[in-house]
């Protein structure tokens, strides 16, 4: 190389043959690697062009490759999806019956449970309650106090006297026995229970009394008398009177005269009678037997009424059996005659009662001994407090 001055002036350079032949020698490796780097430029080119049409290849052919093996991958995809949405959609059913059935059993268990610890509670509660009325028994238990309980006891019994049996006596006593007891503990409270057993006392004195013994003894009376009655003959209606014509004196009349006396002498060979009515005929030994049986029968119907206060009935019989006796038995015989009357006065007689509807002390002295039992038991409960 040279170098330049300012005054533009060239001095030239004096180079030696040793170094003029390296510079040829490096001329010519120059020129050698030119040719070889033209060569590998021109080799680059060609390389490059492949690469750029590969390269186009690739990117005409690379994108539907992928769209295909994307749609591919997506219809597995959905596949997938629908299965695992069925196998989803299944595991959540079964899922959901095992839970109802858990729920099902747990409740089941649950109110088994609860009813079982209620019951439990319950009998424990009653035998508290209990054992309470046991322990206001002992502690507040006055001496006098059987004898409300004897009273109850005789209300109950006559209340059952009068409602099953009937027996307004017996009722009657008990009811004073039991205003007795009562009376003897002589306490100012029980003055309205007292008032109460005097109504009942009252009421039950008011009831007639119908002798059911005598009633029954003197109709078993009359059916024994029923096989001594005389039967009764044929009974016939009365004939007709007829007015017997008179013979006229006048002389002028010879001739109904002569018609009178004429009848009259032939009603001494054949005398002819107008009856009119009913006949009774006699009755057969067959028909007498049931006659006496069925008079018997309406009188045992009438002793089972007298028993159960059936006023209708027990008349109705004795009527029909006075009928049948008047009808069919000899009337002019004092037998039949005395026996026709026991049945009339009889039937007249009155069986069916009304009795009260219930005894206004039983209630009365309920409350009082429920009363007295439950201050007892909540004096006893705020003690224990």
């Amino acid at each position: 190389m040279t170098s330049k001055n300012k005054n533009n002036s060239v001095e030239p350079e004096i180079i030696p043959q040793s170094q003029q032949e390296d510079k040829k020698d490096i001329k010519e490796e120059s020129v050698k690697e030119t040719i070889t780097s033209n060569a590998k430029s021109k080799k680059a080119i060609q390389h490059g062009t492949r690469l750029g049409l590969l390269a186009i290849a690739l990117s005409i052919l690379l994108p539907s490759g992928v769209f295909l093996y994307v749609e591919h991958q997506s219809a597995q995809y959905h596949t997938q999806i629908s299965t695992l949405k069925t196998e989803l959609q299944q595991a959540k059913t079964s899922i959901k019956q095992e839970i109802l059935a858990s729920k099902a059993t747990a409740e089941s268990n649950t109110e088994a449970a609860y009813h079982k610890a209620e019951t439990r509670l319950a009998q424990q509660q009653r035998s508290i309650d209990s054992l309470q009325l046991a322990l206001a028994d002992v502690k507040g238990r006055r001496p006098d106090d059987w004898l409300l309980a004897e009273s109850d006891y005789l209300v109950k019994l006559a209340g059952r006297k009068l409602f099953l049996e009937h027996d307004a006596v017996s009722a009657t006593e008990l009811m004073e026995s039991a205003d007795q007891r009562i009376a003897t503990l002589n306490d100012p409270s029980l003055v309205p229970l007292r008032q109460s057993l005097a109504n009942d006392i009252m009421k039950l004195k008011a009831i007639p009394i119908i002798d059911r013994d005598g009633l029954v003894l003197r109709i078993t009376a009359l059916q024994q008398q029923v096989d001594n009655l005389p039967l009764a003959n044929a009974i016939l209606p009365g004939s007709a009177k007829k007015q017997q014509p008179d013979v006229s004196k006048d002389i002028h009349d010879w001739k109904s005269n002569l018609t009178t006396s004429l009848k009259d002498f032939s009603q001494n060979f054949i005398t002819f009678r107008v009856r009119d009515g009913n006949v009774i005929p006699l009755l057969s030994p067959q028909q007498h037997f049931y006659l006496k049986e069925n008079i018997k029968s309406k009188l045992e119907t009438a002793i089972k009424a007298v028993y159960i206060e059936q006023q209708e009935v027990y008349s109705i019989a004795l009527a029909t059996a006075d009928t049948w006796s008047i009808t069919f038995f000899n009337q002019d015989s004092k037998t039949v005659t005395e026996f026709n009357n026991a049945l009339e006065q009889l039937s007249k007689q009155n069986i069916q009662v009304d009795y009260p509807v219930r005894l206004e002390t039983q209630q009365v002295l309920s409350d009082v001994i429920r009363g007295r039992l439950r201050r007892e038991v909540t004096t006893l409960i705020t003690e224990d407090k």
